[in-house]
């Protein structure tokens, strides 16, 4: 079963545009929307419940196939700020730039993030 959308795919869209024309001055619910737009998007093209993706103070998601999560802290966890996030997810950076440079915390097994990054790039793989 897909996951179920908070996030219009139009608004979530049109954020996404507002940000990457200038994402030093991107309003802030825009971002807000771009980042939980873009973990539903995550979400969808890695459907799952093993790596819980954490945006604070945006959104947290719950994607990748694997043993699913459902108690205490999660085994496989991703956590990163907004803008590492958006960069992630539309490409303007890669996971293995974002992981060493420290902008993204991983671990578990799982947290790897590689094959679902940037997200149009797996939508079109699928």
């Amino acid at each position: 079963m897909p996951p179920r959308r908070r996030t219009d795919p139009a608004e979530g869209r049109a954020a996404l545009a507002v940000w990457r024309t200038d994402p030093d001055t991107a309003p802030r619910a825009a971002v807000r929307t771009a980042v939980r737009f873009t973990l539903e998007e995550l979400a969808d093209v890695a459907p799952g419940r093993a790596v819980e993706v954490r945006v604070p103070p945006d959104g947290a998601v719950q994607a990748v196939p694997g043993p699913r999560h459902t108690r205490g802290t999660p085994p496989n966890v991703v956590e990163t700020d907004p803008g590492t996030w958006l960069s992630l997810a539309t490409g303007a950076l890669s996971w293995g730039e974002a992981l060493a440079s420290g902008r993204v915390a991983a671990s578990g097994d799982r947290a790897d993030l590689a094959a679902y990054l940037p997200l149009q790039a797996a939508r079109a793989r699928r």
